[in-house]
């Protein structure tokens, strides 16, 4: 949009933080806007920047000073102790660490930010369209001011969509770690069906993470990627609506997402 001039003044710059555990689809999409972009009336760079790979450090072994094997837990996993208590994770450094952290560094770097610098030296515009206008969050950065251009335009997710498709672009997937617990059964349901290879890789990874917990100090639970603690590839992911039952909640509202993992 910005491109095409909807935005006034066109950014500087697009940074993309990759956990490096996102569906192909966002990969592919981030290649396609790459190229759109070079070829828009007002070029700006994408800059990928990584932390490395979440899903390695999940896994990773560790031994504190007094001996106990532990590993970090910085995805919310959903829990469900030995006498069947189900819980939750509280832990949302996968989202600061690998996501946050990341695109401020980058912006610190591209905004010539001194350390200590008190005054607004960046803006950052934050994709969260205006039916997500609950996810919106001042910069606790004292250098960096928040902007949300899709709730000044008063537009929703399906006016976004209806934009690209006006334009000639495809349809953009939808970015999130593949084996991200905030996923609603709508979100499982499609990489089941139409993104197979990262569904096998949520699946292989929440297996990989019962094993490694069982092996550590520090977590006597089992965690788990669905909300009904069961093994994600034996949950039915039809809706309530299609099993007879009604619903009083939405499906696909999630409070607890940061709003910070989109391009």
């Amino acid at each position: 949009m910005a491109a095409h001039g909807l935005i006034q003044p066109h950014p500087s710059a697009a940074i993309f933080a990759d956990t490096q555990d996102e569906p192909e689809s966002v990969y592919r999409w981030l290649d396609q806007l790459e190229s759109f972009i070079k070829s828009a009336p007002f070029p700006f760079p994408i800059y990928r920047v990584s932390h490395g790979k979440l899903s390695d450090r999940a896994l990773q072994f560790r031994t504190s000073k007094k001996g106990r094997v532990y590993t970090k837990t910085d995805i919310p996993f959903h829990t469900l102790s030995a006498d069947g208590k189900v819980g939750m994770v509280t832990s949302r450094a996968c989202t600061f660490d690998f996501k946050i952290a990341p695109i401020l560094k980058k912006a610190r770097q591209l905004g010539g930010i001194k350390r200590g610098q008190n005054t607004i030296g960046v803006i950052q515009w934050i994709g969260i369209s205006l039916d997500e206008i609950q996810r919106m969050k001042p910069s606790r950065e004292k250098w960096c001011e928040s902007r949300w251009p899709l709730v000044e335009l008063r537009m929703k997710r399906h006016d976004c969509l209806r934009w690209m498709e006006s334009h000639g672009y495809p349809k953009p997937p939808r970015s999130s770690c593949v084996f991200c617990p905030f996923h609603n059964d709508t979100e499982w349901r499609r990489l089941k069906f139409e993104e197979p290879v990262a569904f096998e890789r949520a699946v292989a990874f929440e297996r990989a993470v019962a094993s490694t917990k069982a092996a550590t100090d520090n977590f006597q639970s089992t965690a788990f990627l669905h909300k009904s603690c069961k093994p994600l590839d034996t949950v039915d992911f039809s809706t309530e609506e299609e099993r007879g039952q009604g619903t009083l909640w939405n499906d696909n509202f999630t409070p607890e997402c940061e709003g910070m993992c989109g391009v």
